[in-house]
């Protein structure tokens, strides 16, 4: 609290509130109070990079209690307002500002830029003000020759450091790094005899360390295996204060979002919501459009229905209470349909499943001596969509290896059947592009008609038009080629698919539309990922693959993370 002197008078300020009094009355109630209202506010804002305008012209308040998702197709410039919003890069005009006094916190993307500091260390400088007092009071009590008024000062810095609940800091650090996964006996290790896994988690600790104001996180799920999502969504639902984010994991957006924020060819529009209730009212609305001869009135009552009907199934939800309160308050005329486009991916096998898919018998893999999992027997049957799960994701890709015939097992065999095609999606897929061929010969490689015009189509589907289909393979992004390799994967028309994280690279819009294909595949699908509505929507069958064993279950996601009798097994057979 601050007492402040102006001509006169005597403000009071507190962390929600200033007080205005005369000072001779010091004792006496005060003149009148004016609420501080926390917030981020966005005003006239604008960026471009020479010609390229990104967006301008944005004008947004984010305010506590709410999680705002950032969505918007690759390069629309989600992190860079991120950046502007974190002071990281100047606007090309506009302003942003605070509550005063609160305090950012941001997820680093420098990885290397702690390296010299141990782990707990990296976490507490998160709070950069308690951290500061903790640096000057170490520094004070260190002096040889400490006088009266390093005496004061470190007084003074006792006070505020009690303030902040210092006593605190080191368990409340450590309980963030062991809730991401980061055991103890790693605590006090210095940050660059970390893996490159281990620090993403460290940083996303040190963001959310000290319950900052204001939250920025950029992808903050990168990395991060699906048990660490859940809990990192379970924190973000209790968080209250104000938090922004980037993501292309959907469950995550749907799990904490309360408000989608949309870049669309420059153009930045705030919707309430989460990304599920962006992406379906948005459809609606695109439907409702294509539709002209359907009455107003009518259109009305149907996204009306449609709220309501979302609303009540947001029932699961941490945030269902707030969720309800924006939709009960959304302006019908605000939803509006996305100019946004989806990639057009269709599978079509070119025969049925037989009754023999394919037999595993006593599978082992290892590597550098390090079992990645061991006699693994399972039957793939017609109607399985199966999801690989394992705490290490070396053995998922193992296993696909293996069953693809690109690497030899230890020990153990695998036996497909006969009418079974299949079409692969590998989780290192730099091979397929150590070429200077343009998209359409490199296309032509894998199919059996040559036609320009009939490969042109399928590069059409992916987005690819134009000049873009003279690119050379070697210089695409890895967006561009995941787009490509799932191209090839549609000219093989299989009835099986093997995935191997095929969201990885891939934008929201891309990953919306494989999804929806792969619900509605008539074929068999094995495949890992780290995308938990990927997993819930497409697959009925989870296996995992441990050191130790299996644990094969014909459930689906959800309630097989809740299950009691897997988490028992999860235990004995992870164990060392």
């Amino acid at each position: 609290m601050k007492n402040v002197e102006i001509e006169g008078k005597r403000w009071e300020s507190g962390k929600n509130y200033v007080i205005l009094q005369s000072i001779p009355g010091a004792g006496r109630p005060p003149i009148f109070q004016i609420p501080i209202i926390e917030m981020i506010a966005v005003n006239n804002l604008g960026i471009q990079f020479g010609k390229r305008v990104l967006f301008q012209d944005v004008n947004l308040k984010f305010t506590p209690g709410n999680c705002y998702g950032i969505i918007g197709a690759n390069g629309a410039g989600k992190s860079t307002l991120m950046r502007i919003l974190s002071d990281q890069l100047s606007p090309t005009h506009g302003t942003v500002t605070m509550g005063p006094g609160e305090r950012m916190s941001v997820l680093e993307q420098d990885h290397f830029k702690f390296d010299d500091c141990t782990v707990l260390n990296t976490v507490l400088q998160g709070h950069t003000v308690l951290w500061d007092i903790m640096q000057e009071k170490d520094a004070l009590y260190a002096k040889p020759d400490f006088s009266d008024a390093d005496g004061i000062r470190a007084s003074e810095l006792e006070e505020k450091f009690a303030e902040l609940e210092g006593w605190n800091a080191e368990s409340d650090a450590a309980a963030l790094l062991s809730g991401l996964g980061i055991k103890e006996e790693r605590h006090n290790m210095l940050m660059r005899d970390l893996s490159g896994n281990e620090k993403v988690r460290v940083l996303l600790a040190k963001a959310l360390y000290g319950n900052p104001d204001n939250l920025l996180l950029d992808e903050p799920t990168n990395d991060l295996d699906l048990e660490t999502v859940a809990w990192l969504e379970d924190y973000l639902s209790k968080f209250e204060n104000t938090v922004l984010v980037v993501s292309h994991d959907r469950h995550f957006l749907d799990s904490v979002c309360t408000h989608t924020l949309d870049i669309d060819y420059n153009k930045v529009t705030l919707f309430a919501g989460n990304y599920s209730f962006w992406y379906e009212s948005s459809q609606l609305a695109l439907r409702q459009q294509q539709q002209q001869n359907k009455k107003a009135e009518e259109k009305r009552k149907e996204l009306l229905e449609f709220i309501q009907r979302f609303s009540a199934n947001v029932a699961k939800s941490k945030q269902t209470t707030s969720r309800k309160k924006m939709l009960e308050k959304l302006n019908i005329e605000e939803i509006q349909p996305s100019s946004r486009r989806y990639p057009g991916i269709i599978f079509t096998p070119e025969r049925e499943v037989g009754n023999k898919i394919l037999e595993v018998h006593g599978l082992t893999a290892s590597v550098d001596g390090e079992t990645l999992f061991r006699d693994v027997n399972f039957q793939i049957e017609k109607g399985d969509k199966v999801a690989f799960l394992s705490h290490d994701p070396r053995a998922m890709t193992a296993l696909f290896e293996i069953i693809m015939g690109n690497r030899k097992p230890d020990a153990g065999s695998y036996d497909w059947g006969q009418t079974i095609t299949t079409a692969y999606l590998p989780l290192d897929n730099s091979a397929f592009f150590n070429t200077d061929m343009n998209l359409v010969d490199w296309l032509c490689q894998f199919s059996d008609d040559s036609s320009e015009i009939y490969l042109k189509g399928f590069l059409g589907k992916m987005l690819f038009s134009g000049e873009d289909v003279l690119k050379k393979a070697s210089v695409l992004s890895g967006g561009e080629k995941m787009r490509c390799m799932i191209s090839r994967m549609m000219l093989r028309n299989a009835n099986t698919m093997v995935l191997d994280s095929p969201t990885n690279h891939l934008d929201l819009e891309s990953i919306q539309a494989f999804n929806n294909t792969l619900q509605g595949f008539k074929g068999v699908i094995l495949l890992s990922s780290h995308d938990h509505e990927f997993i819930q929507t497409v697959c009925n069958r989870i296996i995992e693959l441990t050191p130790n064993g299996i644990i094969d279950k014909m459930m689906d996601y959800d309630d097989y993370i809740t299950d009691e009798k897997v988490a028992a097994a999860k235990e004995r057979l992870y164990a060392k």
